[in-house]
């Protein structure tokens, strides 16, 4: 069974940062594109950032560029997104995806990946 495990969550002030983790079981990703989105309460589901298989391109949010960093450990099956400068609108639940087609460019739309982790809550206080 495909999962996907986002952890890193948690309660920070404006400012501060996070750094969130998703591991990937039950098959490897290591040829595959991952992405993290984000969700806040009533509104839909948005792209925040990805990598390609080999890690080379990263795609960045305009909202989160220069404050967000895409990385990921193909030997761990992990990707991460260290949060930097984070903002009160920065609060929503994050989650990861996984793309399936080996080797694709990194996409933006959440139709494009297969695979989604549960979300781990990220709060920003002022």
């Amino acid at each position: 069974q495909v999962q996907l495990v986002e952890s890193g969550g948690g309660l920070v002030q404006a400012g501060g940062s996070l750094r969130l983790s998703c591991a990937a079981s039950g098959r490897t990703f290591s040829s595959n594109a991952m992405g993290w989105f984000r969700q806040a309460p009533g509104k839909e589901r948005e792209f925040v950032a990805a990598i390609s298989w080999n890690g080379i391109s990263t795609y960045y949010a305009d909202s989160v560029k220069g404050r967000f960093t895409i990385s990921r450990d193909n030997a761990k099956n992990t990707v991460y997104l260290q949060m930097n400068s984070l903002k009160t609108e920065d609060t929503a639940v994050y989650y990861c995806a996984a793309d399936t087609i080996p080797f694709h460019s990194v996409k933006t739309g959440t139709h494009e990946y297969a695979y989604w982790g549960q979300g781990t809550q990220v709060t920003v206080s002022s």
